[in-house]
């Protein structure tokens, strides 16, 4: 499992185990891949630094903004109801506060993917690729 990180306004990708401190010096940039599944990754909430990344709630309330971008022909109506869609979830990972988000978030909706990312970005928060078993 590699680590990816912003820096400025490029993607760092780091397949190494070092700190993420560390990372910055031997990372090149990542190049967006087109692959056949749709590209995941965990923001955690662990900003660069090391803190952890406030309010508690943060995983929740981004997952919510991202609710309504789900795929074509969910269900509508009576059987609707409130929930996160499955691009962008809240998740717990080794004790660590998540959200897992699918790029396929950018192909329902271009600018709710490059919000997640930028939210991120702007947060100096660890971004973290899924490697596709």
């Amino acid at each position: 499992m590699g680590v990816t990180m912003w820096r400025g306004d490029a993607m760092l990708h780091c397949s190494t185990s070092k700190a993420q401190s560390d990372c910055f010096h031997h990372c090149a940039v990542a190049p967006l891949m087109t692959t056949s599944s749709p590209r995941r990754c965990y923001i955690q909430g662990i900003t660069l630094q090391g803190r952890t990344f406030r309010p508690s709630d943060w995983a929740e309330r981004l997952a919510g903004a991202m609710s309504s971008f789900r795929p074509a022909g969910g269900l509508g109506g009576k059987a609707a109801y409130i929930g996160y869609s499955p691009h962008c979830v809240p998740q717990v990972v080794e004790g660590v506060k998540c959200v897992l988000v699918s790029e396929a978030l950018r192909d329902i909706e271009p600018m709710a993917w490059d919000f997640v990312m930028s939210f991120a970005r702007d947060n100096e928060l660890m971004v973290v690729d899924i490697e596709s078993a």
